[in-house]
């Protein structure tokens, strides 16, 4: 598994090299939100402390360059992205492309629409890494569709109806579960 995450995590940085040899950063504007890079070693660190692995099939809400879901795919559960931003779309498939001959490159899958289009009910543990309030429509969505739990990174916005289990911080990032009542 290392050897991959370290091949993964070399990517996303040739990736951000260059954005940054464009004059650009990692965040980005999609006009119906805003992508901001997580930070890669600790979504391995949260995903070792949940036990990702216990799950079956993760859904990060936003994708954004797909890098949440190609380091899930790494702890054996069939990972899913959903992001409306064309640029970031095709850069999750390029960099899922660049891994497809390895094992855990086939359990991944990304799609190009909004993620209010999605059916969440397929999956048991959701991702999100929140860009704006959860009363907006998100969280009426969670209410109806979603089975397992719900994976919050940062502490920017919080659901109001669903229960939080579980809050701790990796490397001062508050990460919070959540299910509903």
């Amino acid at each position: 598994m290392k050897k991959n995450f370290n091949d993964i995590k070399q990517k996303y940085e040739e990736f951000y090299q260059e954005l940054m040899k464009k004059g650009r950063l990692p965040i980005k504007d999609t006009g119906v939100g805003f992508w901001g890079a997580a930070v890669i070693d600790e979504v391995f660190e949260i995903f070792n402390k949940i036990e990702l692995g216990k799950f079956k099939h993760l859904l990060d809400i936003g994708s954004g360059d797909g890098k949440v879901v190609m380091i899930a795919s790494l702890f054996g559960v069939k990972a899913t992205g959903v992001e409306l931003d064309q640029e970031l779309f095709k850069k999750s498939m390029e960099i899922k492309n660049h891994f497809s001959k390895r094992k855990h490159a086939k359990n991944v899958e990304f799609h190009n629409k909004n993620y209010y289009e999605h059916d969440f009910t397929p999956h048991d543990i959701l991702f999100i890494n929140p860009d704006i309030p959860f009363h907006r429509g998100l969280e009426n969505k969670l209410l109806r569709e979603m089975k397992g739990k719900l994976l919050l990174y940062g502490s920017h916005y919080y659901p109001s109806y669903l229960k939080k289990e579980q809050s701790f911080a990796v490397n001062g990032t508050e990460v919070s579960v959540y299910s509903k009542f």
